[in-house]
């Protein structure tokens, strides 16, 4: 019996495997296709685009995991079943609950190395890569570390402390420095947003540096003309997918101390749950298609089943997430609503098995 585990839990790890390398080469394809309209802006040539879209492939690949999951359990399981090695497999008494508990254990195995992989790994990649393509379209020296950017335009140095949707920012910092290195001037915003042109400062405390001494001047609101070019201010967005998990939660509570909407950073909190347990939910999904079809149907009906299924749970995903985030939804609900349907769908078809 373990043996025979040990072989199913294989198969399934090596189907994944292969399907998830398939996908992943499918969508970096698409993907540097997509980015060819942004070719031309600045210094941001192919290879710049090639760049980006290395950077970023290890988000993407960790949303592909359940995918590649579903297609390589169909695949490897059905192979097996094509070679009668199911029914042999049966036939020494291992049950189809205990095929799927090898399963399982082949999922929770890939579960733990993508688990690290999509919250530390993939999102420091995806900040490297926006940092990238900005800098290569601006020609600004930017430098981005979580939620804190750092800017430098001419002898002004601009840290902004949160970049938040609707070109709205939070702690905002301005430094002017004297070719000499001297510290000219200094300006503080507790918060800015673009509107007619130019920034408006609101907050606004500066500091003036002169030959001994310092003068101070407080605003309520202040405008400036040139702070960051509202062009470039869908890259300097701060993307969910670019956070880890403990920074989404410190984001979330800081978003909701401030009174502000922190829905969309709520709901990908709890997708990042639902991403591995999805994959699990993926494997109990695919038994029932797999000793359905032992006797007919070869790996292209099983692939396109598997395709079928992995684009369905997709759009119901993104589905749900826009109809939670429109209607104002709780953010749990809609990320675990599609998980539910298709756990509930995979137990209810298995029970004609049992």
């Amino acid at each position: 019996m373990r043996r025979i585990n040990f072989y199913l839990v294989r198969s399934v790890i090596s189907g994944s495997a292969v399907a998830l390398l398939l996908l992943t080469l499918l969508d970096w394809v698409f993907a540097f296709l997509a980015e060819i309209d942004s070719v031309g802006r600045g210094h941001y040539g192919l290879a710049q685009a090639l760049l980006f879209t290395l950077y970023t492939e290890p988000q993407r690949m960790y949303t592909l995991f359940p995918t590649a999951v579903l297609i390589g359990t169909l695949l490897s399981l059905g192979n097996l079943a094509a070679h009668s090695e199911l029914i042999a497999i049966r036939a020494l008494g291992v049950s189809v609950t205990g095929v799927v508990k090898a399963a399982l254990a082949a999922g929770i195995l890939m579960v733990v190395v993508a688990l690290p992989f999509g919250e530390w790994v993939a999102p420091a990649a995806a900040r490297s890569g926006q940092a990238f393509k900005l800098a290569a379209e601006s020609g600004q020296q930017l430098i981005r570390e979580g939620n804190d950017i750092w800017a430098r335009d001419g002898d002004r140095y601009i840290h902004i402390e949160h970049v938040l949707p609707g070109r709205r920012l939070l702690d905002v910092n301005v430094y002017t420095i004297s070719p000499a290195g001297r510290m000219r001037f200094a300006l503080h915003a507790t918060s800015a947003h673009y509107g007619d042109h130019a920034w408006v400062l609101q907050g606004v405390s500066e500091t003036h540096f002169g030959v001994g001494q310092i003068g101070v001047q407080h605003l309520e609101k202040q405008m400036m003309p040139a702070l960051i070019s509202p062009k470039l201010f869908d890259l300097l967005d701060t993307r969910p997918g670019e956070m880890t998990l403990p920074a989404l939660a410190q984001y979330v509570v800081y978003l909701k101390r401030n009174h502000l909407d922190a829905a969309r950073y709520e709901l990908s909190f709890w997708q990042r749950f639902t991403t591995p347990l999805s994959a699990l939910v993926m494997l109990i999904l695919a038994i029932p298609f797999v000793f359905g079809s032992q006797r007919s149907g070869g790996a292209g009906q099983r692939l396109f089943i598997g395709i079928v299924v992995g684009i369905g749970f997709y759009f119901l995903n993104r589905l749900s997430a826009q109809v939670g985030l429109v209607f104002g939804l709780a953010p749990l609900l809609s990320a675990m609503l599609p998980l539910g349907i298709f756990l509930f769908g995979g137990l209810f078809a298995l029970r004609r098995f049992q």
